[in-house]
């Protein structure tokens, strides 16, 4: 289940910081060594300022210290051709680390605490972590992480 660019919906997700629980989505970007891995949770609101065209793919603007990657509604983006229902937006300001040990506790059984979406294409997962990997505004220690 925990493998690099799995997209997996959790209904509920609990949030680290407390925040109520909600269905989400969940993208598994790399496997840090066994018991970690770094993810982003993709949301549908836009946080990009109106001048800007959106389009699939990487959003940099360092000046604004904006670093956003998109996948536009209904365009096939995994193995298993699935799209996300309307336009999505991975912002690299909220990546995160995950520890699976702790992932498998709180959600134990598929289809019942989650499911398995699919599997990003491996030419869109490499361009979603080139985007993140060469970004001013992602934490050096992804980037670092990203980049190995």
């Amino acid at each position: 289940m925990y493998t690099a660019g799995n997209i997996i919906y959790f209904d509920p997700f609990y949030f680290k910081d407390g925040s109520v629980s909600k269905p989400k989505y969940f993208l598994v970007i790399k496997i840090v060594g066994a018991n970690v891995l770094i993810a982003s949770l993709p949301s549908s609101k836009v946080h990009l300022p109106n001048h800007l065209e959106i389009n699939h793919g990487c959003i940099e603007v360092p000046s604004g210290n904006i670093n956003c990657y998109v996948f536009k509604a209904n365009n096939v983006i995994t193995t298993n051709n699935w799209a996300f229902p309307m336009d999505t937006f991975l912002y690299g300001q909220w990546l995160d680390e995950y520890n699976i040990a702790i992932l498998e506790d709180i959600y134990p059984v598929e289809d019942i605490d989650y499911q398995v979406i699919g599997q990003l294409t491996i030419h869109e997962l490499n361009k979603l972590i080139q985007c993140f990997a060469q970004s001013a505004s992602v934490k050096r220690k992804f980037k670092r992480l990203l980049s190995e």
